[in-house]
């Protein structure tokens, strides 16, 4: 197998450590713990952290208030898109999420379910 030459074109790594990890069963961060995991993932060069999901909690509600300042990283805000019923501008979840003081947001669309693939 002949080696690939590098293109020069760049991987971005996004981390979804401090929402989806504390999903993990006996993980309960708190702000505290996720700022010092935001500020580590950005000391390893992360590009992008996701803080949470701002109005699911309320740590991730107070984590948002006030993130950390990263050096490189940025912090990242995950939702939903609208709801179905809802326009973009009605939706107070979509609401919650775009007025994070954030850099970026990961907007999701649908479940499984919605699709069809719970039935």
């Amino acid at each position: 197998m002949a080696a690939r030459r590098m293109t020069g074109e760049r991987v971005h790594l996004y981390d979804t450590t401090l929402r989806d990890g504390q999903q993990t069963q006996g993980v309960n961060f708190g702000v505290g713990d996720k700022v010092v995991r935001a500020l580590e993932l950005d000391r390893l060069g992360i590009d992008y952290v996701e803080g949470g999901w701002p109005g699911a909690n309320p740590t991730d509600d107070a984590f948002f208030q006030t993130p950390p300042a990263l050096a490189h990283a940025r912090v990242t805000a995950f939702g939903m898109t609208r709801r179905a019923g809802h326009s973009a501008g009605n939706d107070p979840g979509l609401a919650v999420t775009l007025g994070a003081k954030v850099d970026a947001v990961c907007l999701v669309q649908g479940t499984l379910y919605s699709l069809g693939a719970g039935r």
